[in-house]
């Protein structure tokens, strides 16, 4: 048996939605799981609402999940062009010999027409839906006349096929109408492109939402009428908000470009999307490599599932905190950005490492690890104003002044000694260490809290601590 083909086909009328990322990833993981090929193609026959923009928004999005495309846009392959505006001729071929064979026709019926006889049925029967009648099912063909062309649909016998989630799924002829293949314009519906093109490029498994679902008996239709072999079909289960509603914007953010922005890791937001519709018995956690080895269709639900954020951001935690997920070095290259937006520049990077792991455990993105990471690399730090005022008054200069003292006869820059010798300035002055801390702390990280004030002071060496002591002091006497 030939390796899988599989596909998927995004319509570029704005970003990458995070159903679409989930749709993608299925078939990415099938293709890698079964040494199969994972195809890209761009639905852009929308002309209206399709753009290059939108086109490399959703490829950069792709890239940065790391779901690679075998053939596609960027790569090329034996099946292009990949962008369906460029296949136009292929649609025509197929829609003309569909009505040459008598299986579809042209119909003239205006939109006018069709409105008067829907408000007709609206008037006679309220709930009744409207089914195109075959107005034109025997008119006299005249391609010169305005037209769209319609698939002659037989009203006797069933579509039947055996979907990979769903299972086996019958739908009777009667409940089909004679769907449009082609628009006025001359250019194709999505049912009629996605067949030819889906043929044309070998695809052996269609994966795409459940909101597709009605398309596929009307697909299959046309790949009989063409004389071809339908694909396999995986219908997966929507993404739907906490409400129940198809997800949208007002529900969360719902573009995987946010999530990147918001500093998220890929492979956190990968392992999300893998668990919304598939599972591997109770465990919740996957590193990108994990999901390749454990997918198959039979262990996706049938079940819609609702979009949860906190749960989100739980994984995105988990990611971030084991160093099996989230190696020290890719925790730094992606944190590295979020400290350039903040003005800073690291060049230590011995002190960068050392840094982290002060944090690692509770930031929860990368954009939290810079917030949380900021002192170490500003100059001075800055200084709530809080905090500033609470504890850098002209009461503490004193303190800060017997800790500076301490501190910079110290000969081993480590955290006992330091330890040992603020202890002994606190002691000299009659003073708990928490009265000596609290205003050093602040001195050195601009903060109340932090980690433990000892590592910090030893991650940011002698001069910059001792200068930072010294800067809060004149602070202090500016307050007097």
């Amino acid at each position: 048996m030939a390796p899988p083909r599989v596909r998927f086909a995004p319509s570029p009328s704005g970003y990458l939605h995070i159903g679409g990322a989930r749709t993608a990833l299925f078939n990415w993981l099938w293709a890698r799981r079964s040494g199969g090929c994972f195809i890209v193609r761009i639905e852009d026959t929308d002309q209206e609402r399709s753009s290059l923009e939108s086109v490399r928004a959703i490829l950069q999005s792709l890239r940065w999940l790391g779901l690679d495309w075998d053939e596609g846009p960027e790569v090329g392959g034996p099946f292009g062009p990949y962008f369906q505006s460029e296949r136009k001729s292929l649609y025509r071929e197929s829609a003309e010999r569909l009505i040459r064979e008598r299986k579809a026709y042209r119909c003239y019926c205006s939109k006018e027409d069709l409105d008067a006889a829907r408000q007709a049925l609206k008037q006679k029967d309220p709930k009744a839906q409207f089914v195109y009648p075959g107005t034109c099912r025997n008119a006299k063909d005249d391609a010169q006349r305005p037209h769209v062309v319609r698939f002659l649909a037989s009203r006797e016998g069933s579509v039947d096929f055996v979907d990979r989630v769903f299972g086996p799924i019958s739908t009777p002829n009667k409940e089909l109408q004679d769907f449009v293949l082609v628009r006025r314009d001359g250019l194709p519906l999505y049912n009629l492109a996605a067949v030819v093109d889906d043929h044309a490029m070998g695809i052996s498994l269609v994966a795409r939402g459940r909101d597709h679902l009605g398309n596929t008996p009307q697909q299959i239709l046309l790949y009989r009428a063409l004389g071809w072999e339908p694909p396999e079909f995986a219908h997966l289960p929507m993404m739907l908000s906490q409400k129940g509603e198809k997800l949208a914007k007002r529900h969360a953010a719902v573009s995987v470009r946010e999530y990147q922005e918001r500093g998220y890791p890929a492979d956190a937001v990968l392992n999300y999307l893998a668990r919304f519709g598939w599972s591997l018995g109770d465990q919740e956690i996957f590193g990108k490599s994990e999901l390749v080895q454990a997918f198959s269709w039979d262990r996706v639900s049938r079940s819609d599932g609702r979009f949860d954020e906190r749960k989100f951001a739980d994984v995105v935690f988990e990611h971030l905190k084991r160093q099996e997920l989230t190696s020290d070095d890719a925790y730094m290259d992606n944190t590295l950005p979020f400290l350039e937006e903040r003005g800073l520049t690291v060049d230590n990077h011995e002190q960068f490492r050392a840094a982290l792991g002060t944090i690692r455990q509770r930031a929860r993105s990368y954009a939290d690890a810079a917030q949380a990471l900021d002192y170490y690399f500003r100059e001075p730090p800055e200084i709530d104003p809080a905090a500033q005022r609470q504890f850098l008054t002209p009461e503490v200069i004193p303190r800060l002044e017997a800790a500076h003292r301490a501190l910079d006869s110290i000969e081993t820059w480590q955290a006992e000694p330091l330890e040992a010798a603020l202890r002994g300035a606190a002691e000299s002055q009659q003073l708990a260490l928490k009265e000596l801390a609290q205003p050093l702390r602040v001195a050195v990280t601009g903060r109340t809290a932090s980690p433990p004030l000892f590592d910090v002071l030893v991650i940011l060496g002698r001069s910059a601590s001792l200068r930072r002591i010294a800067h809060a002091r004149d602070l202090a006497s500016r307050a007097i």
